[in-house]
């Protein structure tokens, strides 16, 4: 095996749809990648972090490539990113796509009643519930 073989780690990303979306990329410009850990973390969103993000794997020879074709695109990993639950101190995983790129529902909508309205609606019926985050890849709305 010479240098050229060698498969190196080029991005890690939270996100399953952008490592795919990256991955789509290079390949339309005659990469040779592939995506490494996604299964690990299907089965499990929660081990994403202990993992290290779902590798996006190259050909050290293609590295410069890359780097050159992503950064014609932008910076793909403002879309990568945590939210944090503040009741179970844990980051907020999509249970339908498992994507990390979800955003809370009371912030996008805060105009101060709202959380009044919530508050009062949640002592009159504990029972009532209201979806608190949205995913931006799916667009569902989950508690």
């Amino acid at each position: 095996m010479n240098m050229e073989d060698k498969i190196i780690t080029f991005e890690s990303y939270y996100d399953p749809m952008l490592a795919h979306i990256v991955r789509t990329r290079l390949e339309a410009n005659g990469i040779s990648c592939f995506i490494a850990d996604e299964n690990t973390i299907g089965a499990n969103p929660l081990y994403n972090q202990a993992v290290g993000g779902i590798k996006i794997k190259i050909f050290e020879r293609d590295l410069e490539r890359c780097r050159e074709i992503l950064a014609s695109e932008g910076n793909l990993h403002e879309n990568d990113h945590f939210e944090i639950d503040n009741e179970t101190n844990t980051y907020v995983v999509c249970p339908f796509c498992a994507s990390t790129n979800v955003s809370n529902i009371a912030l996008e909508n805060d105009n101060g009643e709202s959380t009044i309205l919530n508050s009062i609606m949640n002592l009159a019926n504990p029972f009532y519930t209201q979806m608190n985050w949205r995913c931006n890849n799916c667009q569902r709305e989950f508690e």
